[in-house]
């Protein structure tokens, strides 16, 4: 069933990333899309091109033009949500109006839209996006950790996304397999260290070239993740994307290392420490994007190889 005519893609991640959850949100997707449209008297509503995890369509409140937003209810979305409330559009795109328990949310729409990706210029985007993640960051003081605890636990920390890391050597019977030993060691070795900075921040979490888009308002981010942890993380997507457009080593290590230069000038951050975020962010993908015949982040594995060299 596919009144929405909607991509086959779309409907083959919603499946296989909610399994039958997913299955009954792609059924009802039609009638939950009318259910939003009266609770906030929406009109043209029509999805976006690039439909993906969520289904997001342009569409019209009064003269007004808006983004609507419709997603399986989880944790994930639930602190995407509540990370837009506390950005309150600065430096990231304006919620107006949400219902987490549906799975609902209006956003503003961005204009002209375009993605960062889309300028030529590296080290413009590079200050570009140093200039909103800036922005965005909340500061999530170490003596006041302990008694705001119960109002973070809305969000996603960091700590378990790296957790997962712990599965690859028993999905391998021991080994690491597509994962080249000597590199997963290596970020086995660093990452307790970087764990425990202490430069803690609510942060996007996905912070790249395509989640970065101009507006009337300025560059502003799109999609958070919601993470608490170190702010070091926040470069990670970054380094990677956007995704694939150098596969040639040369060029690449060429733009990370002119990139970490910028990073580190802008932010104070040691360089050495900004290949580490970007080695173990490289390798969390890649086991993130590994199917279970150990194919799939092989893109994200020869990034983490390069950062490595540098």
């Amino acid at each position: 069933m596919n009144e929405l005519n909607l991509p086959s893609d779309f409907i083959k991640n919603i499946h296989n990333s909610f399994d039958e959850e997913g299955v009954q949100f792609i059924k009802e997707l039609p009638r939950l899309i009318d259910e939003a449209s009266q609770l906030w008297h929406l009109h043209d509503v029509r999805f976006v091109p690039n439909l993906s995890y969520n289904f997001v369509a342009f569409a019209g409140r009064g003269k007004e033009d808006v983004i609507l937003k419709i997603g399986v209810p989880h944790p994930e979305l639930n602190s995407e949500i509540d990370a837009l409330k506390l950005f309150n559009g600065n430096g990231a795109c304006q919620l107006l109006e949400s219902n987490a328990r549906r799975g609902f949310f209006l956003l503003e729409r961005l204009k002209p839209g375009t993605m960062l990706a889309d300028l030529t210029d590296d080290d413009e985007r590079t200050n570009i996006a140093i200039d909103v993640m800036q922005k965005i960051w909340r500061e999530i003081p170490s003596a006041s950790r302990a008694q705001s605890a119960s109002s973070n636990e809305k969000f996603i920390k960091l700590t378990d996304w790296f957790g997962e890391l712990k599965k690859i050597r028993p999905q391998y019977n021991g080994g690491t397999g597509p994962f080249p030993k000597k590199l997963l060691e290596r970020v086995e070795s660093f990452l307790p260290e970087l764990l425990a900075d202490e430069n803690i921040k609510l942060i996007h979490g996905d912070f790249h070239h395509f989640n970065v888009l101009l507006s009337e308002r300025g560059w502003l981010a799109i999609d958070p993740k919601g993470v608490i942890g170190p702010a070091g993380y926040e470069i990670g997507p970054l380094m990677i994307n956007p995704w694939g457009s150098l596969s040639d080593g040369s060029n690449f290590k060429a733009q990370a290392k002119r990139r970490m230069s910028i990073l580190s000038e802008r932010l104070g951050w040691a360089q050495e420490n900004i290949i580490k975020w970007a080695t173990a962010h490289a390798v969390l993908s890649a086991w993130w994007d590994t199917r279970p015949d150990g194919t799939g982040g092989e893109y994200s594995l020869w990034c983490a190889e390069l950062f490595e060299g540098l």
